[in-house]
């Protein structure tokens, strides 16, 4: 399959993933904290939904560079998703919680070479994906439910990074938000090159459904 094959468009496809714009920290520090929290929300809304039907043998094929789809399995990104969702929220939490906390540092790489994801050779783990997006919905959803309730200066609770500084619970919140965003875009244009462009949903019917994304709308 060519890349022009990949990125090409018709009546019954959506635009391509190539063509959708990457996220950009500074339009997130710009939003409100209701706007912040709705946007994080979307969470797994923004994955193309056929991840969920790739094979075992395409979640863990690797990608070159000159692909331009970052060079991570698929396998391996969910699962550092999943990984990172869990590490931001209980920073934020920390944050929340205690006076000026130490913010502790995670080896995302570690996580990869230690055969977490099953992708290296030799490994016999092989988690199924499925536990990793849950942990994703659920964890951004608890996450959520919380910053959703939190007055002004909460948002401006400290916590000290060792390497970042001093960094406040909105700023982690932002990161948290872009962080997902930004694997999305690789994720989905991944998919794109093993599939082709993500068909356009199945519309339902007179009246429709009112589902966000749903076709019928």
């Amino acid at each position: 399959m060519t890349t022009a094959d990949t990125q090409s468009t018709s009546s019954d496809t959506l635009p391509s993933a190539f063509d959708s714009p990457r996220p950009r920290m500074r339009e997130i520090k710009d939003l409100d904290a209701a706007s912040l929290c709705a946007r994080m929300r979307l969470g797994l809304e923004l994955f193309d939904p056929r991840v969920v039907e790739l094979s075992q043998e395409q979640v863990l094929q690797a990608w070159l560079e000159d692909a331009g789809v970052g060079i991570w399995p698929i396998r391996v990104l969910i699962g550092h998703l999943a990984d990172a969702e869990l590490v931001l929220a209980h920073r934020i939490r920390k944050v929340l919680a205690e006076d000026n906390p130490e913010l502790t540092l995670w080896d995302e790489h570690a996580f990869i070479d230690g055969g977490i994801y099953g992708c290296t050779e030799g490994s016999t783990l092989l988690p199924p994906m499925g536990g990793d997006l849950a942990m994703i919905h659920t964890t951004r959803n608890w996450l959520c439910a919380l910053l959703m309730q939190l007055e002004d200066d909460h948002w401006s609770r400290q916590g000290m990074h060792p390497i970042n500084g001093p960094m406040t619970a909105r700023e982690i919140a932002n990161y948290n938000c872009y962080h997902l965003e930004h694997h999305a875009w690789y994720l989905n244009a991944k998919i794109e090159k093993l599939l082709g462009p993500a068909p356009m949903p199945e519309p339902c019917g007179d009246g429709g459904c009112g589902k966000s994304g749903c076709g019928c709308r």
